[in-house]
């Protein structure tokens, strides 16, 4: 769920269900790949779909069939750590813990405080800890054994996203539910202390981040949709302070090896680009390096290290069930696979 603004719009969208094709899934996961399908907010129809690398067949009832109920309101991240699978469902609050391989439930966590709702944003990990950005203000720390929430740490309006840079932990605040007052800083949070060491001027509503090879640390400032554009910020995880300021605009990354795939969509003009950008260089290498002609509103960008290939979400206007497509490291389009509603998170399988 990337922009707040967006999502009483959404609602008045009548999503149309396209008729998936269904298929039996192993009782072992390997070799493919996870997606996580939003769905629309407060629709309750988030999923999961898996696409089976061995003979490109997609399941799209992935959670439902495997654990027996629903996944319940706007899936928002999903990450893979310790043998388990982490799933962030933001407005029914609650954050899903599965086994990894054979994806049956292991927990629930509940992420309500005295009756009312978090909505839970993204998760990290660092040991034996996880940590979850909650749209209420605070960073949740809970163990990955127990599954007790231990800690509220109390950072900026509304986090968003997270990453983790040595013993630091980068929290981007983005105030999206404060409109047009939304916040402009990162918070920096201490992982032996779990305080609150810093609060850094980045730039207006900070949303997606992550630490390169380096320890840089990357963030992206979404603007205000209209006059303030989004931009891209480098920040010395050592120094904390920004170091960098790009003057191209941006709204997804994600790692590939050394560099990191930057991709852009616009809102308003439906216009999008996926470049590849070389962290030490600190430039732009590869401009429009893949051929988004047959992409209809790209909805997320992620690198398989498995299958050395880059797999693109397309969202379909927000209003019909969505499509990935593969595609090599060169920008040539490999497979296409039929998912469920605003795919956008990747867990991938060897």
């Amino acid at each position: 769920m990337r922009l707040i603004s967006l999502l009483l719009v959404l609602l008045l969208f009548s999503c149309k269900k396209d008729d998936l094709e269904e298929v039996v899934v192993s009782s072992s996961l390997s070799d493919g790949v996870v997606v996580l399908c939003e769905g629309l907010f407060q629709q309750n129809n988030s999923t999961l779909s898996w696409i089976n690398n061995s003979d490109g067949s997609v399941s799209n009832t992935l959670f439902s069939t495997k654990v027996g109920r629903q996944l319940g309101d706007t899936g928002n991240d999903i990450k893979r750590y310790g043998g388990k699978i982490y799933i962030v469902v933001n407005v029914s609050s609650t954050i899903e813990v599965l086994d990894a391989i054979n994806f049956t439930s292991v927990a629930q966590i509940s992420m309500m405080e005295n009756g009312v709702a978090k909505q839970p944003r993204n998760i990290e990990f660092y040991g034996d800890k996880a940590y979850v950005t909650c749209f209420d203000g605070f960073v949740d720390v809970f163990d990955t054994t127990s599954f007790n929430i231990s800690q509220r740490i109390a950072v900026g309006l509304n986090p968003e996203d997270l990453t983790v840079s040595g013993s630091k932990l980068f929290v981007t605040n983005s105030g999206g539910l404060n409109s047009p007052l939304m916040d402009s800083t990162v918070s920096i949070i201490d992982l032996n202390t779990n305080a609150e060491i810093d609060r850094i001027t980045v730039g207006k509503n900070p949303g997606g981040c992550l630490t390169d090879n380096e320890g840089d640390v990357y963030v992206i400032t979404r603007g205000d949709y209209g006059a303030i554009p989004s931009r891209l910020v480098r920040i010395n995880s050592l120094s904390n302070m920004v170091a960098e300021n790009f003057s191209f605009d941006a709204s997804g990354l994600t790692k590939m090896n050394d560099k990191i795939i930057i991709s852009y969509y616009d809102f308003s003009t439906s216009m999008s680009r996926v470049d590849l950008f070389d962290p030490i260089s600190e430039t732009i290498v590869e401009p429009n390096f893949i051929d988004l002609s047959g992409i209809n509103t790209l909805y997320g960008v992620h690198y398989n290290p498995f299958r050395n290939s880059i797999y693109l979400s397309d969202a379909m206007s927000f209003t019909n069930t969505g499509y990935v497509h593969e595609y090599s490291t060169s920008g040539n389009l490999l497979s296409t696979y039929h998912v469920g509603l605003n795919p956008s998170k990747f867990i991938f399988y060897e």
